[in-house]
Protein backbone atom coordinates (compact mmCIF):
# COMPACT_ATOMS: atom_id res chain seq x y z
CA UNK A 1 0.00 0.00 0.00
CA UNK A 2 0.95 3.83 -0.58
CA UNK A 3 2.47 5.04 2.05
CA UNK A 4 1.78 8.63 3.19
CA UNK A 5 3.67 10.87 6.33
CA UNK A 6 1.56 13.88 6.52
CA UNK A 7 4.20 16.11 8.37
CA UNK A 8 6.51 15.09 5.13
CA UNK A 9 4.41 15.48 2.38
CA UNK A 10 2.53 18.97 3.68
CA UNK A 11 -1.16 19.95 3.72
CA UNK A 12 -2.43 19.90 0.35
CA UNK A 13 -1.52 16.83 -0.42
CA UNK A 14 -2.23 15.17 2.45
CA UNK A 15 -5.60 17.03 2.03
CA UNK A 16 -6.08 15.75 -0.97
CA UNK A 17 -5.85 12.01 0.30
CA UNK A 18 -7.91 12.50 3.04
CA UNK A 19 -10.80 14.07 1.86
CA UNK A 20 -10.79 11.92 -1.44
CA UNK A 21 -10.57 8.73 1.25
CA UNK A 22 -13.44 9.67 3.79
CA UNK A 23 -16.52 10.48 1.58
CA UNK A 24 -19.03 11.02 0.75
CA UNK A 25 -19.33 13.36 3.50
CA UNK A 26 -22.94 14.93 4.96
CA UNK A 27 -22.45 18.69 3.99
CA UNK A 28 -23.70 21.93 6.25
CA UNK A 29 -25.20 24.56 4.60
CA UNK A 30 -24.42 27.04 7.67
CA UNK A 31 -26.09 30.51 7.64
CA UNK A 32 -25.04 33.32 9.80
CA UNK A 33 -25.85 36.71 9.98
CA UNK A 34 -22.59 39.28 10.86
CA UNK A 35 -23.14 42.03 13.47
CA UNK A 36 -23.74 44.63 10.98
CA UNK A 37 -26.60 42.18 9.92
CA UNK A 38 -24.92 40.88 6.57
CA UNK A 39 -26.32 37.44 5.86
CA UNK A 40 -23.86 35.04 4.66
CA UNK A 41 -24.44 31.51 3.57
CA UNK A 42 -21.55 28.79 3.08
CA UNK A 43 -21.22 24.99 2.59
CA UNK A 44 -18.99 22.90 4.73
CA UNK A 45 -18.74 18.86 4.06
CA UNK A 46 -16.11 18.95 7.56
CA UNK A 47 -19.94 17.85 9.78
CA UNK A 48 -21.48 15.85 11.49
CA UNK A 49 -24.15 14.50 14.46
CA UNK A 50 -22.26 13.78 17.63
CA UNK A 51 -25.43 13.27 20.11
CA UNK A 52 -28.80 13.88 20.65
CA UNK A 53 -29.59 14.24 24.34
CA UNK A 54 -28.48 17.19 24.16
CA UNK A 55 -28.90 17.39 20.54
CA UNK A 56 -25.06 18.25 19.05
CA UNK A 57 -23.43 19.09 15.60
CA UNK A 58 -20.41 19.43 14.63
CA UNK A 59 -18.74 21.46 11.77
CA UNK A 60 -15.58 22.88 10.82
CA UNK A 61 -15.25 26.19 8.81
CA UNK A 62 -11.58 25.68 8.40
CA UNK A 63 -8.71 28.11 7.85
CA UNK A 64 -7.91 28.42 3.91
CA UNK A 65 -5.10 26.57 2.98
CA UNK A 66 -3.52 28.89 0.61
CA UNK A 67 -3.23 31.67 2.98
CA UNK A 68 -4.25 30.83 6.77
CA UNK A 69 -7.30 33.53 6.34
CA UNK A 70 -10.51 32.45 8.15
CA UNK A 71 -14.01 32.58 6.47
CA UNK A 72 -16.87 35.00 7.27
CA UNK A 73 -18.90 32.40 8.96
CA UNK A 74 -16.01 31.65 11.77
CA UNK A 75 -15.94 35.12 12.14
CA UNK A 76 -19.65 35.58 12.32
CA UNK A 77 -19.97 32.90 14.84
CA UNK A 78 -17.75 34.20 16.86
CA UNK A 79 -19.30 37.32 16.93
CA UNK A 80 -22.99 36.28 17.47
CA UNK A 81 -22.40 32.46 18.80
CA UNK A 82 -25.62 31.01 16.95
CA UNK A 83 -26.15 29.81 13.21
CA UNK A 84 -28.71 27.74 11.35
CA UNK A 85 -27.39 24.40 9.76
CA UNK A 86 -29.36 23.26 6.79
CA UNK A 87 -29.49 20.13 4.94
CA UNK A 88 -28.37 20.26 0.73
CA UNK A 89 -30.52 18.60 -1.26
CA UNK A 90 -30.33 17.33 -5.05
CA UNK A 91 -32.58 20.64 -6.07
CA UNK A 92 -30.01 23.00 -4.49
CA UNK A 93 -26.53 21.84 -5.39
CA UNK A 94 -25.80 24.46 -8.06
CA UNK A 95 -26.86 27.18 -6.28
CA UNK A 96 -24.84 26.23 -2.96
CA UNK A 97 -21.94 25.55 -4.71
CA UNK A 98 -22.63 29.54 -6.26
CA UNK A 99 -22.34 30.23 -2.49
CA UNK A 100 -19.43 28.44 -2.07
CA UNK A 101 -17.94 31.64 -3.70
CA UNK A 102 -15.58 34.30 -1.87
CA UNK A 103 -17.77 36.82 -1.79
CA UNK A 104 -16.78 40.34 0.56
CA UNK A 105 -18.06 40.74 3.52
CA UNK A 106 -20.76 43.39 2.77
CA UNK A 107 -22.31 40.69 0.43
CA UNK A 108 -25.76 39.33 1.18
CA UNK A 109 -25.17 35.94 -0.05
CA UNK A 110 -29.00 34.85 -0.13
CA UNK A 111 -29.42 37.45 -2.31
CA UNK A 112 -26.52 37.10 -4.24
CA UNK A 113 -26.73 33.24 -4.77
CA UNK A 114 -30.97 33.48 -4.46
CA UNK A 115 -31.56 31.17 -2.06
CA UNK A 116 -35.00 32.41 -0.07
CA UNK A 117 -34.34 33.71 3.71
CA UNK A 118 -37.16 33.20 5.99
CA UNK A 119 -36.83 33.85 9.53
CA UNK A 120 -35.72 31.68 12.27
CA UNK A 121 -37.30 30.99 15.51
CA UNK A 122 -35.22 31.14 18.19
CA UNK A 123 -31.65 32.47 16.74
CA UNK A 124 -31.36 35.83 14.41
CA UNK A 125 -29.71 33.90 11.30
CA UNK A 126 -32.08 33.62 8.48
CA UNK A 127 -33.23 29.93 7.63
CA UNK A 128 -32.99 28.89 3.73
CA UNK A 129 -36.46 28.52 2.46
CA UNK A 130 -35.24 25.51 -0.18
CA UNK A 131 -33.72 23.40 2.21
CA UNK A 132 -35.23 20.06 3.63
CA UNK A 133 -34.03 20.35 6.63
CA UNK A 134 -33.33 23.73 9.18
CA UNK A 135 -31.05 23.08 12.48
CA UNK A 136 -31.15 26.20 14.44
CA UNK A 137 -28.22 25.92 16.68
CA UNK A 138 -26.30 27.80 19.60
CA UNK A 139 -22.67 27.86 19.67
CA UNK A 140 -21.39 25.61 22.76
CA UNK A 141 -17.74 26.13 21.91
CA UNK A 142 -15.03 26.79 18.99
CA UNK A 143 -11.81 24.43 19.38
CA UNK A 144 -9.23 25.88 17.32
CA UNK A 145 -6.99 23.40 16.13
CA UNK A 146 -3.30 23.83 14.76
CA UNK A 147 -4.04 27.88 13.80
CA UNK A 148 -1.82 27.15 10.74
CA UNK A 149 -2.90 26.98 6.87
CA UNK A 150 -5.46 24.51 6.83
CA UNK A 151 -6.01 23.73 10.21
CA UNK A 152 -9.67 22.97 11.36
CA UNK A 153 -11.51 25.31 13.89
CA UNK A 154 -13.95 22.41 15.91
CA UNK A 155 -17.25 24.57 15.67
CA UNK A 156 -19.39 22.63 18.57
CA UNK A 157 -23.49 23.54 18.45
CA UNK A 158 -26.30 22.58 20.56
CA UNK A 159 -29.70 22.28 17.69
CA UNK A 160 -32.07 23.99 19.92
CA UNK A 161 -34.78 23.79 16.94
CA UNK A 162 -35.19 21.63 14.19
CA UNK A 163 -37.78 22.28 10.92
CA UNK A 164 -38.75 19.25 8.43
CA UNK A 165 -40.28 19.95 5.35
CA UNK A 166 -43.36 17.83 5.67
CA UNK A 167 -42.40 16.45 2.00
CA UNK A 168 -39.94 14.49 2.66
CA UNK A 169 -41.86 12.38 5.53
CA UNK A 170 -43.21 9.42 4.57
CA UNK A 171 -46.45 7.96 5.94
CA UNK A 172 -44.95 6.75 9.24
CA UNK A 173 -43.79 10.58 9.74
CA UNK A 174 -40.05 9.48 9.27
CA UNK A 175 -37.89 11.11 6.69
CA UNK A 176 -37.75 9.55 3.63
CA UNK A 177 -34.42 9.27 2.12
CA UNK A 178 -35.42 9.12 -1.23
CA UNK A 179 -37.55 12.18 -0.83
CA UNK A 180 -34.97 13.76 0.89
CA UNK A 181 -32.58 13.04 -1.52
CA UNK A 182 -29.10 14.44 -0.04
CA UNK A 183 -25.95 14.96 -1.70
CA UNK A 184 -22.42 14.04 -0.11
CA UNK A 185 -19.07 15.76 -0.92
CA UNK A 186 -15.91 13.71 -2.12
CA UNK A 187 -12.36 14.36 -3.26
CA UNK A 188 -11.88 16.81 -6.05
CA UNK A 189 -14.80 18.05 -7.92
CA UNK A 190 -16.52 15.12 -7.12
CA UNK A 191 -20.36 14.53 -5.52
CA UNK A 192 -22.28 11.65 -4.50
CA UNK A 193 -26.43 11.81 -4.98
CA UNK A 194 -28.12 9.55 -2.28
CA UNK A 195 -31.09 8.22 -3.92
CA UNK A 196 -31.81 5.56 -6.63
CA UNK A 197 -29.51 2.44 -6.45
CA UNK A 198 -26.99 4.70 -4.39
CA UNK A 199 -29.31 3.92 -1.25
CA UNK A 200 -29.85 0.09 0.06
CA UNK A 201 -31.36 -1.26 3.76
CA UNK A 202 -28.81 -3.05 6.37
CA UNK A 203 -30.51 -3.90 9.26
CA UNK A 204 -28.72 -3.81 12.49
CA UNK A 205 -27.31 -7.68 13.59
CA UNK A 206 -30.62 -9.11 15.81
CA UNK A 207 -28.03 -11.22 17.88
CA UNK A 208 -24.85 -12.33 18.23
CA UNK A 209 -23.83 -14.78 14.89
CA UNK A 210 -21.45 -17.31 14.49
CA UNK A 211 -18.95 -14.92 13.54
CA UNK A 212 -15.80 -15.79 11.31
CA UNK A 213 -13.68 -17.66 13.98
CA UNK A 214 -16.09 -19.84 13.78
CA UNK A 215 -16.50 -20.90 10.12
CA UNK A 216 -15.36 -24.38 8.61
CA UNK A 217 -12.51 -23.70 6.75
CA UNK A 218 -13.83 -25.04 3.43
CA UNK A 219 -16.03 -21.31 3.35
CA UNK A 220 -12.65 -19.39 4.72
CA UNK A 221 -10.89 -20.95 1.37
CA UNK A 222 -13.90 -20.05 -1.05
CA UNK A 223 -12.53 -18.66 -4.17
CA UNK A 224 -16.72 -17.49 -5.14
CA UNK A 225 -17.77 -16.04 -1.83
CA UNK A 226 -16.63 -12.28 -1.33
CA UNK A 227 -16.29 -10.47 2.16
CA UNK A 228 -19.89 -9.51 1.87
CA UNK A 229 -21.07 -12.84 1.45
CA UNK A 230 -18.81 -14.04 4.15
CA UNK A 231 -20.34 -11.60 5.93
CA UNK A 232 -23.94 -12.17 5.91
CA UNK A 233 -22.57 -16.21 6.44
CA UNK A 234 -20.99 -14.92 9.63
CA UNK A 235 -23.93 -12.71 10.88
CA UNK A 236 -26.36 -15.86 11.31
CA UNK A 237 -27.40 -17.71 14.46
CA UNK A 238 -25.81 -21.24 13.87
CA UNK A 239 -24.66 -23.57 10.91
CA UNK A 240 -27.34 -26.08 10.18
CA UNK A 241 -26.86 -29.54 10.95
CA UNK A 242 -26.02 -32.15 7.77
CA UNK A 243 -29.17 -33.71 9.50
CA UNK A 244 -31.01 -30.19 8.85
CA UNK A 245 -29.41 -29.16 5.75
CA UNK A 246 -30.50 -33.20 4.45
CA UNK A 247 -33.89 -32.68 5.22
CA UNK A 248 -34.45 -29.12 3.65
CA UNK A 249 -33.04 -30.28 0.23
CA UNK A 250 -34.86 -33.76 0.44
CA UNK A 251 -37.76 -31.37 0.68
CA UNK A 252 -37.81 -30.20 -2.38
CA UNK A 253 -39.10 -31.40 -5.75
CA UNK A 254 -36.32 -32.88 -7.97
CA UNK A 255 -36.67 -31.85 -11.61
CA UNK A 256 -34.65 -32.21 -14.72
CA UNK A 257 -31.80 -30.14 -15.21
CA UNK A 258 -32.43 -27.86 -17.65
CA UNK A 259 -29.92 -24.63 -18.64
CA UNK A 260 -32.05 -22.10 -19.73
CA UNK A 261 -34.94 -22.98 -16.92
CA UNK A 262 -31.94 -22.53 -14.51
CA UNK A 263 -30.43 -19.44 -16.16
CA UNK A 264 -34.14 -18.17 -15.45
CA UNK A 265 -34.68 -18.79 -12.40
CA UNK A 266 -31.89 -17.11 -11.26
CA UNK A 267 -32.51 -13.95 -13.06
CA UNK A 268 -35.94 -14.33 -11.11
CA UNK A 269 -33.52 -14.77 -7.46
CA UNK A 270 -35.73 -17.98 -6.92
CA UNK A 271 -33.48 -19.98 -5.49
CA UNK A 272 -35.30 -23.02 -4.60
CA UNK A 273 -36.67 -23.42 -8.33
CA UNK A 274 -32.88 -23.25 -9.20
CA UNK A 275 -32.19 -25.95 -6.43
CA UNK A 276 -35.07 -28.36 -7.49
CA UNK A 277 -33.00 -28.92 -11.13
CA UNK A 278 -30.14 -29.17 -9.15
CA UNK A 279 -31.04 -32.54 -7.68
CA UNK A 280 -29.04 -34.89 -9.95
CA UNK A 281 -25.52 -36.32 -9.07
CA UNK A 282 -23.87 -35.10 -12.76
CA UNK A 283 -24.99 -31.71 -12.46
CA UNK A 284 -21.48 -29.09 -12.11
CA UNK A 285 -20.62 -27.71 -8.55
CA UNK A 286 -20.56 -24.43 -10.00
CA UNK A 287 -24.58 -24.33 -10.32
CA UNK A 288 -25.08 -24.59 -6.34
CA UNK A 289 -22.12 -21.85 -6.04
CA UNK A 290 -24.72 -19.94 -7.80
CA UNK A 291 -27.61 -21.02 -6.15
CA UNK A 292 -25.33 -19.63 -2.80
CA UNK A 293 -24.35 -16.75 -4.10
CA UNK A 294 -28.11 -15.78 -5.46
CA UNK A 295 -29.72 -16.46 -1.47
CA UNK A 296 -26.99 -14.58 -0.32
CA UNK A 297 -27.60 -11.56 -2.90
CA UNK A 298 -31.09 -11.88 -1.56
CA UNK A 299 -30.46 -12.71 1.85
CA UNK A 300 -31.45 -16.13 2.55
CA UNK A 301 -28.94 -16.46 4.50
CA UNK A 302 -30.37 -19.77 6.03
CA UNK A 303 -30.82 -21.16 2.21
CA UNK A 304 -27.00 -20.35 1.70
CA UNK A 305 -26.21 -22.56 4.40
CA UNK A 306 -28.11 -25.64 3.77
CA UNK A 307 -26.87 -25.64 0.34
CA UNK A 308 -23.02 -25.20 1.87
CA UNK A 309 -23.48 -28.03 4.18
CA UNK A 310 -25.28 -30.52 1.79
CA UNK A 311 -22.25 -29.79 -0.62
CA UNK A 312 -19.73 -30.22 2.11
CA UNK A 313 -21.24 -33.52 2.59
CA UNK A 314 -21.53 -35.13 -0.56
Amino acid sequence: MLNINPQEVGNQESFKYLVGAVSPRPIAFVSTISKDGINNLSPFSFFNIFGSNPPVLVFSPSRRGRDNTLKDTYHNLKETNECVVHIVSYDMIEKMNYASSEFDSDVDEFEKSGFTPIDSKLVKAKRVKESPVHLECKVLEILEIGGKAGSGNLVVCEIINIHVNENVLDEKGHIDPFKLDTIGRNGGNWYTRANGNALFELAKPTGIGIGYDKLPEYIKESDYLTANDIGKLISHIEIPSIDNANKYINQLTKKEFNKVNFEFYERQNDCESMLELLLNEKVNINYFNRVVKVALSQRQVEIAWNVLVYLEGK
